[in-house]
């Protein structure tokens, strides 16, 4: 009987490709000069180890995070999304309409929070905006996706984080609403948690929606991902594109309990 697939999670970077499993990660950049260039590590912190529903999400979260600043420092020619000085522009500019929503008198209160969950996703769409890293958003799709069901698979994913956003936006509207109503000195300490508890429940909802993909309420949170991840977030990749984030996989693959591609 053939293995079960790894479960794998990928990123994409302006000039490469992330992919990471439970205990490994591979980074696959294409250098000016066009070599393409890889390096790959057993993770130090392994979200997959905590089982924890409420800490699942966040862990996974913080997981992402702290990869992107190894692999930086072992092939520092690799471009990170929100180094670019629009999306920095982008951050700041978000964080100042969700302090001028929360601070409106004209709004209610979850108008006020679906402003500031709407701009706080600002920074993404900008970077996403970029035609090297759509492209190569498509090729990690297209690499995982393919091992993954064993066939040719296009540039969307089912596991896409695009598909988060639902269930996100909703889980941050809901949490800082409560969060808002906490006294004043207390407000500050309670978005945090509302933030950390929003992340927790969304991750299980998406965990739901892979689990169900055919109930209409899965197929109605995922609605604005597939959107984001179409319209958006994904582009066809060149074959030189698409090399880099098969090469991630193999790397990955290579260090995840002797598994090879």
């Amino acid at each position: 009987m053939a293995d079960e697939p790894i479960r794998l999670g990928g990123m994409a970077l302006s000039n490469g490709v992330l992919v990471h499993g439970p205990s490994s990660w591979a980074l696959a950049i294409r250098r000016p000069d066009g070599e393409l260039q890889v390096a790959a590590e057993r993770k130090r912190f392994r979200a997959s180890e905590v089982t924890n529903p409420l800490l699942r999400g966040p862990a996974r979260l913080a997981e992402a995070i702290s990869l992107l600043p190894t692999a930086k420092r072992r092939l520092p020619g690799a471009k990170l999304p929100f180094e670019k000085p629009r999306v920095i522009t982008a951050m700041l500019a978000g964080a100042a309409v969700t302090q001028i929503a929360r601070g409106s008198k004209s709004l209610s209160p979850a108008a006020r929070e679906l402003v500031g969950a709407i701009a706080s996703l600002a920074p993404a769409a900008v970077a996403l905006r970029s035609s090297e890293l759509a492209a190569y958003h498509g090729a990690e799709h297209i690499a995982i996706g393919t091992y993954e069901h064993g066939e040719a698979r296009d540039k969307e994913h089912e596991r896409c984080g695009s598909h988060l956003v639902g269930p996100l936006l909703g889980s941050l509207i809901i949490g800082n609403v409560i969060a808002s109503r906490a006294p004043r000195q207390f407000r500050l300490a309670a978005r945090g948690l509302a933030s950390v508890a929003a992340v927790a429940v969304a991750t299980e909802i998406f965990s739901w929606m892979v689990r169900n993909p055919g109930h209409p309420l899965s197929k109605a949170l995922a609605k604005p991902g597939h959107e984001l991840q179409h319209r958006i977030a994904t582009a066809e990749p060149t074959p030189a594109q698409l090399e880099v984030a098969e090469a991630a996989l193999a790397a990955c693959l290579e260090l995840e309990d002797g598994h090879t591609n």
